[in-house]
Parts: C-alpha cells; structure tokens; sequence
C-alpha cells in the first residue's frame, strides 16, 4: 500500500516500523524556553532483523534512550547529506536489543529530551509581548516538518498516531493541546498546574500542538469552547459563536464529527497562518475578530480539515493538494449551506483571483505551480508553501462536480472519507478511487476519461480549463465600480461602496490590484471619498488597501505597510507586503530596517521565510 511508502522527507524507515503511539511527559519551563521530559513510541515491528531504529529529529537535546528500561547506544546523522534539505534535521540513530524484536509486536522506546532555543516547532512570548503584560505566552507550530524538533518522531503524515499526554506548567497558566482535555485529572498546587490529554483518533505528527498561557474560555456550542487570553476572550466568543452550525454542515456532508471536542484557540498575533486545524483545538489568527463575523470562513475551512486533511491525509508533502483543495471544496459547500450559493461561489471567485496572482509570482512554469508537486527531500516544505494546492485543487474538484453533477459529485466525497478514513493516501490512490466509485455508469466513466490528467496533476501555470462560469450576482457590482475607476468615469461617492460587504470590498481591491496601470492619484481620490476602505479595520480589506497602494507607488502605503507587518505575523499578508517593499526601491531600505528590528518577536517560519524574500539569506 502507499501509506507504507518512504517519504522523502522523513529518514526513517517506515516500511519497517512504523509508531502508532506517543505518550508525551512534558514540563513548560518559561525560564529556559524549553519543553522538557520524555516521549514513550510505541512501534509496529515490521520486518525482522531489525538492529537500529532511527527517527526524526532538529536541534533536540536527547539524554537517554531506554528500550524495556534497558539504556540503548545512540547517535545522530549529519545533517544535509545525500542532497537532503538542512532543514530535515539529522536523524537520530538508536541501536535496537541484540536479539531483534520480533516481527508483528511492539516496540517501546522511551527517550528523554528537551527542545532547545533553536526549536522551530515552538514560539515563546515575554510577558510584555502578550495582551495581558503579566504572564508569557508558548504555543507550537509544527507543520510541515516541525514536529521533529518539539520531539523525536517519524515526522511523516503517512504516519498516523495516537497520543496521551501530561503537561507540567508553572501555575496559573494553562496548558492546551491538540486532544481531548481530561478535566477529572487535572492537578493545581499554588505552584504547578498539570494537565492530562488523551488524543484517541490516529494523527500525523504535524498535527500534535501545544500552547500555554493566562488563557480563558467561554462556551460556544455543545461541543466547543473558544480560548485566548482574557482581553480578547468575549469578542471571540461572539465572532465564531457559528461554529456548531459550521460542525453540523460538515457532519451532513462527510459523515460524523469523530474528535469529540472541537474548540478555538486565538493566538497571539505573530501566529503565521490564519488558521491551524490541530484536532480538538483549532488555533486561529487574532486577525479574524473582524467585529462582524465577516472572516468566520476561515472556521469553515479549519472545520472541514477534522474530515479532509485530519481524517484522510496526504502520504506525504508531494500530494498536499489531496488535504487543502478539498477543505476548500468542503468549505465552500459549508458556506453554502449555512448562506446560500452566490455566496460560496464569491468565494471561489476570489480564489480564483488568488490563483492567477499566485502563479504570476512564482512565474507560469515554476514548479511549485504543479498540483502535484516532485519532491526529493532537497527542499524544505514550506518553501512550497502556496495557494496553488488549495486554490488549483479546489478547482480541479469544483470542475469534476460541475461534469458529474453536485449530488453524484457529493456523494463521491463521502464515499472518499469512508474508504481512507484513518489513513493516509496519495494521488493515484484517490484518482484510482474516483474512478472505481463511478464505473458503474458508462456515461460517467466516460466523463473521466476525457479530464486531462496529466495536464491537471504534472503542468505548471494555471489549470488546463478556462475560468468556471460561477454565479457573478455579488461580484457584478464591484466590477462595474472597477471599470468605472479604471476610465475615470464620473465623480466617486461614498454611496459607491455602501452597499457593498466586507468580500465585496476584497473583490473590488483585489481587481484594481491586477490593474497596474492605477495612479498613485486615483488612490489618493479614493482614499479620501472611501472612508470604509481607507480607515477599514478588517484585516482582509486593510491588506488589500496596502497592497494596492504599494502597487501604485501610493507614498502613504508606505507607512501603512509597515505597521501592518509589524502588528501581525500571519504570513499570508506580511509575505506579499515585504514584498511589495522590496520591488520599490525607495520602501526597501525602510522595509529591511523593520524586519531586523521585528525579527526577533517574529515567529520563526515568518522570519525565515521573509528574510529569503527580502534577499537576506
């Protein structure tokens, strides 16, 4: 099967052994930023004669082994052999009993260790940088390859575990982690609180997360709470409280909702994504409390990852598309279910926006504009990272569907969850699948015959369709305000954008944006006349505003954009910002200064990553 294939950015073996169980015994210690204590594998033995065993790891400090409370020799590779990225890590390598474990039982291995302050997986925050000022703040970030230095692991998601936990911190802070909390354990002294958690449905390693700090929690729905420090606890409260709604979708599309809890978590803005689907405790940018709920999509979509993505998972990262075009397929329908369709099809609209700039950037025959991707290990996977799996995914499916029909189409992705539930799958497997599910009619098998396969899967650039012809009904209006901004027709007026919703603003600005010809002029005119753009407080909108402004060398935006990339470290907005920057000359000289001033209160993966598009490293 697939899911027993090496992954190439993983060093073990797992054709021969493979974890099936962690049990994580860990101390927060805020004074030496560090996780510290011990990781219990349970391991399939899959083939005898096994004499080592090695697993992933990156800048851990590991102090023993023991195997049956025996201490094992062990060692570690070099990093950035055999062509492999540095990123990887090095392997840890630890000698196995002399009589060899048997084939078809467990192998337990105990290893003690500590993260170190080079730990990518991890972020710690001074009390000062957190909105309470009195406690710090630690939370995890371990896709893609992360996990491996917050803990030994097979750092494959091909490889599917589950977890149990205890969690030592310096009370009174809290502890959170990607699995069910189990309240009736939890201990409290005036200077330690530990907390227990027990994760009961397979996972791959990306997906165990942690966080602690002064955290609160109000309830939103029979099964979910929302947690973030206090000052922001309520208004979190109020921006998801549809999330019950957004489960219940989910369930009707895809079968039962299997985590049991399903809570929020909002972090600290230096959080990189707008979302993370960890299990049990999806953590999310402080850049969706819009007010208005206007931005609760991104829910919609860290919800459908508990089926697609969490429940059903790429072998590995060449396939990434298998997890995030469909969550931006399900999404979609999600909304359309609790909205109704133009609305969802909006949506569609504007990622289909994303996909064209997206591939503009990285330029029509780049590799990573492939939806499936090749990978040798010799890059990290978050150089990868782009809309193209999820915008150029979703619209392989969206184009499927309009083929097959929307309910035969549906009825697919059910069958879909129920055949690779638990497990994890790649390409092939899921056309093979595809395939299988309709050959029972001729004319539908017919259909998939004539799909372009290996355009879709292997050719760069945009799809190998024209763009879909979704419903425009929301989209008409801010076309024909940009039109009459592109020919200067008519004096603008406020009245222009009263009507018009937060998506609908994106949209606007998002056309104007693939205008270059836009005079700083222009947007001087509709700073002053559009008040709801120019002052909006909805990241989505502000982004796009400075986006725009940069674009048409708007001096202000200048100023605009560095406080934006400052205030926030959600990449999808700081990347394309310090960008913009750097490609005018008189901003990128300004823009190098705030990164290495910033750098240090930035998120790990923001740092790197940006320090590459401004040509720092």
């Amino acid at each position: 099967m697939v899911e027993f294939e090496n992954d190439p950015c993983c060093f073990s073996d797992i054709t021969k052994i493979r974890t099936k169980s962690i049990h994580f015994d860990w101390t927060i210690d805020y004074s030496l930023k560090q996780v510290k204590g011990s990781a219990e594998l349970t391991c399939d033995v899959l083939e005898e004669g096994l004499c080592t065993f090695m697993l992933d790891t990156r800048e851990l400090d590991v102090q023993k082994v023991l195997i049956e409370g025996n201490e094992m020799k062990f060692s570690f590779g070099q990093a950035g052999q055999n062509g492999k990225s540095e990123a990887l890590g090095k392997p840890l390598i630890i000698v196995l009993p002399d009589v060899p474990p048997p084939k078809g039982e467990d192998l337990v291995v105990k290893i003690f260790y500590n993260t170190t302050e080079k730990c990518s997986a991890l972020q710690w925050l001074t009390k000062e940088q957190t909105a309470g000022g009195e406690h710090p703040y630690m939370f995890s970030q371990c896709q893609a390859i992360h996990a491996r230095s917050l803990f030994p692991c097979q750092d494959s998601p091909g490889v599917k575990i589950k977890y149990t936990a205890k969690v030592s911190v310096a009370a009174p802070l809290v502890a959170l982690m990607s699995a069910n909390l189990q309240h009736d354990k939890t201990e409290k002294t005036d200077s330690v609180n530990t907390f227990y958690f027990s994760q009961h449905v397979p996972m791959p390693s990306y997906l165990v997360a942690i966080a602690s700090g002064a955290l609160e929690s109000r309830e939103i729905g029979p099964r979910s709470r929302v947690w973030s420090e206090k000052e922001f606890v309520d208004k979190a409260a109020f921006e998801f409280s549809q999330t019950e709604d957004f489960i219940k979708a989910g369930e009707s599309l895809l079968g039962p909702y299997v985590w049991g809890q399903y809570d929020l978590l909002v972090l600290p803005p230096s959080f990189p994504y707008g979302g993370m689907e960890n299990p049990c405790l999806t953590f999310v940018t402080p850049t969706l409390l819009a007010g208005d709920k206007s931005l609760a999509n991104v829910v919609a979509h860290e919800i459908a990852h508990s089926w697609t993505g969490n429940l059903v998972t790429n072998v590995n990262w060449q396939h990434f598309w298998l997890n995030e075009g469909h969550t931006v397929f399900v999404e979609r329908k999600i909304v359309e279910k609790i909205y109704n369709r133009p609305t969802a099809e909006f949506q569609a609209i504007g990622g289909w926006t994303d996909l064209i700039e997206e591939v503009e950037l990285l330029g029509e025959t780049h590799e990573f504009t492939k939806l499936v991707i090749k990978q040798s290990g010799s890059i990290d996977p978050d150089d990868a990272f782009s809309s193209i799996p999820y915008e150029k995914g979703f619209a392989l499916l969206y184009h499927l569907e309009t083929l097959l029909s929307v309910p035969k189409f549906e009825a697919f992705l059910k069958a879909y969850i129920e055949a690779f539930s638990y497990k994890a799958l790649d390409t092939q497997q899921w056309k093979d699948l595809l395939f299988k599910h309709f050959s029972g009619s001729e004319e539908d098998t017919a259909i998939l015959n004539k799909v372009d396969w290996d355009a879709w899967f292997n050719n760069t650039g945009m799809p190998p369709v024209p763009k879909p012809q979704y419903d425009t009904s929301l989209q008409d209006v801010c076309t024909a305000l940009a039109k009459k901004w592109r020919a200067g027709d008519g004096a603008p007026s406020a009245d222009d954008i009263a009507s018009f919703n937060s998506g609908q603003l994106q949209e606007f600005l998002d056309q104007l944006v693939l205008d270059s010809s836009f005079s700083p002029e222009q947007v001087q005119q509709m700073s002053d006349v559009y008040k709801g753009i120019s002052e909006s407080h909805n990241s989505e909108v502000r982004f796009r505003w400075i986006h725009l402004g940069l674009k048409s060398r708007f001096k202000p935006a200048i100023d605009n954009a560095l406080a934006m990339v400052t205030e926030q470290g959600r990449m999808k907005f700081t990347r394309p910002l310090y960008r913009d920057l750097k490609n005018w000359d008189l901003a990128l000289p300004r823009a190098v200064e705030t990164f290495k001033k910033n750098r240090p209160s930035m998120h790990p993966t923001t740092a790197a990553l940006v320090a590459k598009d401004l040509g720092l490293q």
